[in-house]
């Protein structure tokens, strides 16, 4: 019994030492005594796995925070860099851009915060990564990073610097991120310096990562878009979705010996990558003329990239090759995008009707300069609206008034030939045309209004200028709904009374039906930008006007 417990003794020893080893590789970044050895991708699996994508992800997946072998232990800090609009905090592991807070412009959710775009951390993922594939070890962004000591705020300045520099695997990095006044788009340099013996051929990558979620506050009413943008010159403007990524994701895993198609273009040597969300996005801008492939990839559970991988071309020992590039993180604001980069301006998205929308943000704009408040703006827009199309709604209400002068002998056609409906609608007919009525007259006004009506929802929903923007009183941001629900109220009113001066239809189902629409579309209201319905109330209380005087005039002339 003693020399079977002392052989379990040992045994248990033995493996405790086995496990104590064990622990301590992994514990210096050693892989596992018990790890299985990672399988060979076979040919054809390396072929359909883009190269870009896989060698980012494989580079950030073998990369060890710190710098050389026998150097100091690596210091991670946070460095905050502050202009006149923007406070960014970078990550010097990795050199990642981990917060971004605009300071001209307000958290939709809580006024008294300032927006916030890059963050790290909670429930929220939102990153501007660079670095290094193509040269095992190379830095990238999970390596260390040693900041340059320098200025952090503007000041009296015009520009802030901040230096990040790493060297590891035979290459040194320096990131170089420069920050101007009253300017959102951050120029990004990237030095790449071949320290070791043998030539080598880097590759730079740039990315955007984001979570899938919609933004907070998003709603049916007044939902927007948020995902993946991008421009070539050959392919123009493209939205993507995180749900077709990862659908993408999906179903490249079931089929690895196919190449399936990306749903974007891949390769280029113009352009840029973004991610849009409503009223700002965040894009990269790589160095121009210069090859470049582009992917898209799922990179963690509900989090997503979009990116660019530039060929550095070979460098010799001792040599050194400088990449700029530009990073814009901002408002969609379509005169500084334009200066940015061809096409993102684009992102300012007015929808389906971009071709009416444009216009006449371009008219609001400009009424703007004069006005110096948009819910004024919207307002004289409306009424130069209203001028534009007097005479076709004029004759829709010549029409209208017409109808409800007949509306008498129209009732006494229908008791007539209730029994026939055939005879009935003849009847109804010589009845047109003897009194030269149009019976689609009077739908005239509101079919020509639709499109306009559309097209100023996507110019409130897309334009950040007139975010924030408070008109009267209880009005303090025109793109977000009336918090006391004056308007909406006003709105149906002004349908009751519009309805009321319309004739009345001889179907009294019809007729209550005709009553109740003012009080749907109000309640519908109460989800919509107030400034959107600012224009209709407007617009309504200009139509019962022209329609009332056209009615009194013409109504005696038709009695007699």
């Amino acid at each position: 019994m003693d020399i079977n417990k002392r052989t379990i003794l040992w045994i248990v020893f033995a493996v405790s030492l086995v496990i104590l080893w064990n622990n301590w590789m992994v514990s210096t970044g050693k892989p596992s005594m018990f790890a299985p050895a990672p399988p060979a991708a076979s040919a054809s699996a390396k072929a359909v796995v883009p190269a870009s994508a896989q060698a980012v992800a494989a580079a950030a997946a073998a990369a060890q925070p710190g710098a050389a072998e026998g150097a100091a232990p690596f210091k991670r800090e946070t460095i905050t860099i502050t202009t006149d609009v923007v406070k960014a905090d970078i990550d010097t592991l990795g050199g990642e851009l981990v917060r971004l807070e605009l300071l001209k412009h307000h958290d939709k959710i809580d006024a008294k915060k300032n927006q916030v775009l890059f963050q790290k951390g909670g429930k929220n993922t939102y990153l501007a990564q660079t670095g290094l594939v193509g040269v095992a070890g190379a830095p990238n962004h999970t390596t260390g990073f040693t900041a340059k000591p320098g200025v952090r705020a503007l000041a009296d300045g015009n520009q802030v610097q901040l230096v990040l520099e790493a060297e590891q695997g035979g290459v040194k990095l320096v990131k170089t991120f420069t920050f101007k006044r009253g300017d959102y788009t951050v120029d990004v340099r990237h030095d790449v310096t071949n320290t070791g013996a043998a030539p080598i051929a880097p590759e730079l990558y740039l990315q955007l990562v984001h979570d899938g979620n919609k933004p907070e506050g998003d709603t049916w009413f007044n939902s927007s878009f948020t995902g993946p943008t991008m421009y070539t010159a050959a392919d123009k403007y493209k939205k993507l979705t995180f749900e077709g990524i990862e659908k993408h994701d999906a179903k490249q895993k079931e089929n690895p010996s196919v190449k399936l198609d990306a749903g974007h273009a891949e390769k280029a040597d113009n352009g840029w990558v973004a991610i849009s969300q409503h009223f700002f996005v965040s894009a990269f801008v790589p160095q121009d003329k210069l090859a470049r492939d582009i992917f898209t990839k799922k990179i963690d559970t509900n989090t997503y990239a979009i990116g660019v991988v530039q060929p550095l071309g070979t460098l010799a020992p001792g040599a050194t090759i400088s990449n700029s590039a530009k990073l814009y993180s901002g408002p969609q604001d379509e005169k500084a995008l334009e200066k940015v980069s061809p096409g993102l301006d684009l992102v300012k998205d007015y929808g389906m009707l971009t071709i009416l929308a444009k216009p006449m943000y371009w008219v609001m704009e400009q009424l703007f300069a004069l006005l110096h408040n948009w819910g004024w703006t919207i307002i004289v827009f409306t009424i130069l609206i209203k001028l534009l199309f007097f005479p076709l709604s004029a004759a829709g209400y010549r029409s209208m008034a017409r109808m409800k002068v007949v509306t008498p002998k129209m009732t006494a056609i229908r008791e007539r030939h209730k029994g026939d409906p055939q005879k009935m609608n003849q009847a109804m007919m010589e009845l047109y045309k003897t009194e030269k009525i149009n019976p689609l007259g009077g739908c005239l006004p509101i079919l020509v209004q639709m499109p306009v009506f559309i097209a100023l929802y996507w110019v409130l929903n897309a334009s950040v200028e007139m975010r924030g923007a408070p008109w009267v009183g209880w009005i303090t941001d025109l793109t977000q709904p009336d918090p006391w629900f004056i308007l909406p109220v006003l709105y149906a009113i002004s349908m009751y009374i519009t309805t009321k001066l319309n004739p009345a239809p001889a179907d009294p189902m019809q007729a209550k039906m005709m009553l109740f629409m003012p009080l749907a579309f109000s309640v519908m209201f109460f989800f919509f930008p107030s400034g959107l319905v600012l224009y209709w109330v407007v617009n309504n209380v200009l139509s019962i006007c022209q329609q009332y005087l056209i009615t009194k005039k013409f109504a005696p002339a038709e009695a007699k």
